[in-house]
This record gives C-alpha cells, sequence and structure tokens, in this order.
C-alpha cells in the first residue's frame, strides 16, 4: 500500500527520532524534519535521518528579505530535501528568490512549498494580527500568488484543500497538516479533518506527527491511517 504520509518527527532526541524514522520505512511516504530538530541538531542530525533512506521535507518555514532566503535555500541544497518550506506571507520577490536558488539543483532540486495561514491560525487570531481576512480567503490569495511566483505547491490546512484544488489545478501540490484520525487529540490545531476526508477533498501529502509518533505503536498506526486515507 502506498503511503501520502509525511510523518513529522520533531523531537530533540536524536536516537528517538532515529528510530522512528527506521521503523517507519515502508509504512509513510518520508519524514518531515521542522525547527525543533534542526535547531537541536542541524545538518548532522539531518544526515542521520536522511541515512534511512526516505524522502525528507525540510519544514524550516522560512520568512526574511529575499536575498536571505534566496542564500539559505542555496546554503541547504547539499542535504538533497524533498520539500522545503517558506512563509507565503513574505511575498513574491521572496518566493521568486527561493525558486530561483532551488533551481540550481537542477534535477535534484528540492520542491519549494510555500506556507499559506498556519492550522493553529483561526479568524480571531488573523484579526489580533491585523488580517481582517478569514482564513479560507486569505489561504486563497497567498496560494494563487504563490503558485504565480514559481512555487511548486503550498502548506494549507484540510478545510482549504477542495477549494484550492479547483482553483490551483490537479498538479499543484498541497502539502496538508492537521490531519487527526478518527478519535485523536486535536492538540493545538483548530482546522483539522480525518485521513479519508483529506484524501477525497484533494490532498496530495498529509503531514501527521503525534497521532503516530505518540502512540503506543507508531507502526500500526501508521498503517491503520493508511487504511482510512485508502478509503477515501
Amino acid at each position: 500500500m502506498s503511503s501520502r504520509i509525511f510523518c513529522a518527527i520533531d523531537t530533540t532526541d536524536l536516537n528517538a527520532g532515529k528510530a522512528l524514522a527506521r521503523d517507519l520505512k515502508g509504512h509513510v511516504a518520508g519524514i518531515k524534519l521542522g525547527l525543533e530538530f534542526f535547531a537541536a541538531h542541524g545538518p548532522q542530525g539531518y544526515k542521520a535521518i536522511a541515512q534511512m533512506g526516505m524522502p525528507i521535507f525540510l519544514d524550516l518555514k522560512l520568512h526574511d528579505i529575499p536575498n536571505t532566503v534566496g542564500s539559505t535555500i542555496s546554503a541547504l541544497l547539499p542535504l538533497q530535501p524533498e520539500f522545503m518550506t517558506i512563509h507565503a506571507s513574505g511575498g513574491a520577490a521572496m518566493m521568486k528568490a527561493a525558486a530561483t536558488a532551488a533551481a540550481k539543483a537542477g534535477e535534484k532540486r528540492p520542491k519549494i512549498l510555500a506556507v499559506t495561514v498556519l492550522t493553529s491560525l483561526n479568524a480571531n487570531d488573523l484579526n489580533a494580527v491585523g488580517q481582517d481576512a478569514e482564513p479560507t480567503s486569505q489561504v486563497l490569495r497567498l496560494a494563487q500568488l504563490a503558485k504565480e511566483s514559481g512555487m511548486d505547491g503550498v502548506v494549507c490546512s484540510p478545510a482549504e484543500v477542495a477549494m484550492l484544488r479547483g482553483a490551483l489545478g490537479p498538479d499543484f501540490i498541497l502539502m496538508v497538516p492537521g490531519i487527526r484520525p478518527v478519535g485523536a487529540d486535536l492538540g493545538d490545531q483548530k482546522r483539522v479533518m480525518t485521513p479519508k476526508d483529506a484524501i477525497a477533498a484533494g490532498t496530495t501529502y498529509m503531514v501527521i506527527g503525534r497521532p503516530i509518533t505518540g502512540a503506543p505503536d507508531p507502526v500500526a498506526m501508521a498503517r491503520a491511517i493508511n487504511v482510512q486515507a485508502e478509503g477515501a
């Protein structure tokens, strides 16, 4: 059974991360490494996980002036991640700089995904920082800008998947956190969906962390989520 899961291994325990990556090989599509892991272990820790032989989604959510983001992408190219993230709210020039930098790697270039609106935010949270738009309209605006700016896809919540699939076409990558199996704890996610519904809506890949990594048997949980997703 093929998997659409990138399992988020965000831990400061390198041995635990390596064990999870080793055990999950063949049961998930790849591993997501975020800021917590990269801050603790850096490129060497990344390489230790990559040695397990699975695609890596390096989720650092870069957001800075175009030159800095482009230079950072260039500096990370030797790691050969499958995916990398930047914030769409950094603007078109920043996204174009990231795409240009990624292209230097040729056929081995990472696919650059633009983060739209974090799944921990709702309308009240956006309003508090001066964004009066509802999350849905803000996501659409940023996703359209991302596609125009050369991004390979976006990171969005499950609630926006069907809308974005219709607006941006079948090939634009939709990397989707906020996926929770039936009965799972929501944690700090506010816009969530089950695996079956997310895939049916048009999700390309699901980012799932704690429901798998915190389970008594992570492999069994990954298998169960794959089964739920295949039921779409």
